[in-house]
Formats: structure tokens, C-alpha cells, sequence
């Protein structure tokens, strides 16, 4: 447990300064940070800080440099959250991003498929570095959430994670998607290359012949632009919160197959 006063205070206003703290953290950090500046003991005030942050880091969602903190605080390597995905291309590996309405539903799909190495969410498209959820949640970075897959693909071809991207999200809906409403839960499809826009597009052309919606498709193909990882407890939401995630998951997949059966009335009267 770190032990020295002056370097725990600084540690503390740091943290209390630093964009990615949140509200409840930042409060609890500046409880501890008065009572010590106030003469309370350390060890007291430490432990003090560390239950009112366990019930958090105990479900995985401590913002990073505060589950850093934890984690030294107690010395409990377990009670970390899971570290950022590599950023990094290997050989036979290709990248491949896609927005559809809240990340913690759209890594399972994707990380369960064979050929797929890592999925990562985060945010892309905004006019900002290094976005907060916060920030992206309140509009006004413009970024959306989204997830980037780094795949092989000698075991899984582009074409089939865009067909499967059709699958789980609405090409028809700008304001959001399913139970997630708001412009950064846009749909949109970030190319890396001319090969990867030629296949998106030929995709989403097909989609619109097929006139298996009664609404226009509306997700873009736009140019990959910078991505940002997302906090640490974002990242595999759906291992780290299975009940919660299940449930959010649950109530999508009933708006989206009330949406598709929809489509297919319409395509069956219309045709």
C-alpha cells in the first residue's frame, strides 16, 4: 500500500484533475484528499478510499487511471481491469471498423467468430483526440461508438463481416440504433482501403435492390479515420457484466426482429 502522505496527495489531485475521472470517483478522491490535508491518519483515510472504490472495482468500472490507482493501493492485481488491446497489425491480420448503436452489443457477435483475432471498442469519426465516454456520450465530440475487429483474413473474408454487420443493426435508422438514441449511436461503416469500400458498397447496394426494407438505407461508407480505444471497462463488456449485458442485449434483439418481421410484411405486400 503506498504509505507516504505527500506523494498519496499528489497521486489524489491528480487523479481529481485527470478528464477521464468521473463524478463518483472524482468524489471520493477529493473526500480523501481534504481529510488529509485536514491532518486524518494515512492508513485510515486510504482504507476509507478504498471502500467506497470497491464495489466498482469489483465489477470492473473504475475509469483506468483510477483502477491504477486502485490496484496499487491494495496490491490486488485481480481487482484490474482488462488492459487495451494491442494497437498493433500482425502479419496476415486486417482491420475492420464498424458503428452500430452501443458498443457493449457489438463485440460478441464479431469476437465469437472464427478468424477473429481482437475487437475493440471505442470511438471514431469526431473532431477530438483521445474522447471520454463522457465527452462522447454528451454529443458534442462527434464521434460515434464503435467497434474495431482485427481479423485474418485466410479464415474470415471482409464480405462476411459486412453481411453479419447487416445482421445486427438497422441500415435505415440516423438517430441512433434500436434502444440507443443519440448521434453517436449513428450506424457507419469506416473503410481502411479501396477494397474494402468497393465490397461495402457493392453490400449495401445489394441490400437496397433487395428491397427487404421499407425504409432508405441510410449507413454511410466512409473513410476509416483515427480510433480511439475505449475505457478499459468498456472492453469486453459482455464477459465482464454478462447479466447486465444479456439484458441490454435482450431488449435489442426483440426491437430488431420486430423491425425485420416488419421489413418482410412490407417486401411481401410491396413485391
Amino acid at each position: 500500500m503506498t504509505t507516504d502522505r505527500e506523494l498519496v496527495t499528489s497521486q489524489l489531485y491528480n487523479l481529481i484533475l485527470a478528464r477521464g475521472t468521473r463524478s463518483f470517483e472524482r468524489q471520493q478522491l477529493q473526500a480523501a484528499r481534504h481529510a488529509l490535508e485536514a491532518g486524518a491518519p494515512l492508513k485510515q483515510t486510504l482504507a476509507d478510499l478504498q471502500f467506497q472504490l470497491r464495489p466498482l472495482a469489483w465489477r470492473d468500472n473504475l475509469t483506468p487511471d483510477v483502477a491504477d490507482f486502485y490496484v496499487e493501493l491494495t496490491g490486488d492485481t485481480a481487482s484490474s481491469t482488462i488492459k487495451q488491446p494491442l494497437a498493433t497489425t500482425t502479419e496476415n491480420e486486417e482491420t475492420a471498423i464498424f458503428a452500430g448503436g452501443c458498443f457493449w452489443c457489438m463485440v460478441e457477435p464479431f469476437e465469437t467468430r472464427p478468424g477473429i483475432n481482437r475487437v475493440t471498442s471505442g470511438y471514431t469519426g469526431g473532431k477530438t483526440s483521445h474522447p471520454t465516454y463522457d465527452e462522447v456520450l454528451a454529443g458534442g465530440t462527434g464521434h460515434v461508438e464503435a467497434v474495431e475487429i482485427k481479423f485474418d483474413p485466410t479464415k474470415i473474408a471482409y464480405e462476411e463481416l459486412v453481411t453479419l454487420y447487416w445482421q445486427i443493426s438497422d441500415p435505415t435508422d440516423d438517430q441512433g440504433q434500436f434502444q440507443d438514441r443519440g448521434p453517436q449511436y449513428r450506424p457507419a461503416i469506416f473503410v481502411q482501403n479501396q477494397a474494402q469500400e468497393t465490397i461495402a458498397t457493392a453490400s449495401k447496394q445489394a441490400l437496397i435492390t433487395s428491397g427487404r426494407y421499407r425504409d432508405p438505407i441510410i449507413t454511410p461508407v466512409l473513410p476509416a479515420q483515427p480510433f480511439w480505444p475505449a475505457e478499459n471497462y468498456h472492453q469486453q463488456f459482455y464477459l465482464k457484466q454478462s447479466k447486465r449485458y444479456k439484458a441490454i442485449n435482450r431488449a435489442r434483439n426483440q426491437l430488431r426482429k420486430t423491425g425485420q418481421l416488419q421489413n418482410r410484411l412490407h417486401h411481401f405486400i410491396h413485391r
